[in-house]
């Protein structure tokens, strides 16, 4: 729905679109069952896969944590800092650098942070995104049934945390 119909087939009925949507299901199902043997030749898969989740993962931290706690963050700033990390990321691969991946990661966070903050300074806010979400302190507040459940649900957590550690 998020692509299929915006860019491909803005007319698309509901059948069309699950139409594309099981179709996309069952390539990936091809792709991920293709794939698959090729993988059994990786000695460590979930570092594999976690430094592969690494390249993402950087910019999308940087762009929650410059939309929450800078006001000034614009949504061009974040959608150019998403994209860039995943550059950063792959150049910071280079096997002459020889960097651990979590060592990546964090270059990746700190240089998606100055260019998110450079692009946000560097432009008007003004031109930024109709359609994004005002925020003001009241949409986080909660109410007090809220406080006592969540409160709650913590304390029940550290007393099962703690019987059956």
């Amino acid at each position: 729905m998020d692509i299929y119909k915006p860019y491909f087939n803005r007319e698309a009925t509901d059948k069309q679109t699950v139409t594309v949507g099981r179709l996309t299901a069952i390539v990936a199902l091809i792709i991920a069952v293709l794939v698959a043997p090729q993988l059994s030749n990786i000695p460590q898969m979930f570092q594999y896969i976690q430094e592969y989740t690494g390249l993402v993962s950087p910019g999308i931290l940087a762009v929650f944590i410059m939309g929450l706690f800078w006001k000034k963050t614009t949504t061009k700033a974040a959608i150019y800092g998403v994209l860039s990390s995943i550059v950063i990321a792959l150049l910071l691969k280079v096997p002459s650098l020889e960097l651990p991946f979590l060592t990546q990661m964090y270059y990746t966070l700190i240089l998606t942070i100055v260019i998110i903050a450079g692009v946000s300074l560097t432009t008007n806010p003004n031109d930024d995104d109709p359609k994004a979400i005002i925020t003001t302190s009241e949409t986080f507040k909660t109410s007090r049934s809220f406080n006592i459940g969540a409160y709650t649900v913590l304390i029940i957590t550290a007393v099962l945390y703690a019987i059956f550690w």
